[in-house]
């Protein structure tokens, strides 16, 4: 994959990650039902989207990071042993910052 093309994958995850965390903020905001036995299925359905709002503030940080290693010259060099990661693992996580053996 080209820088070109990086670029532009993690451009697109970037802006996913970015409205998937505002969708989720937004929903936390709306308030509750006056129900009791809503607010239960409710409560429970906030710990999960409590659980994907955080994992997508962490992928996004990652995005992030992986974006300004492409700025650097660093994008596709592992953090770990500073050996070049393998392409193919890039093409499925291309915000990884380490090769497959660091993170064995």
């Amino acid at each position: 994959m080209h820088n070109e093309e990086i670029l532009a994958t993690l451009t697109e995850k970037k802006l996913q990650l970015s409205k998937r965390i505002s969708a989720i903020e937004a929903d936390f905001k709306k308030g509750r039902s006056a129900d009791f036995s809503e607010q239960t299925t409710e409560s429970e359905n906030d710990e999960v989207l409590d659980e994907i709002h955080h994992e997508a503030k962490v992928e996004l940080q990652q995005v992030i990071e992986a974006l300004h290693r492409l700025e650097n010259d660093q994008y596709g060099i592992c953090t770990g042993c500073a050996e070049m990661i393998d392409p193919k693992r890039l093409n499925v996580l291309p915000y990884t910052n380490i090769c497959i053996n660091c993170a064995s």
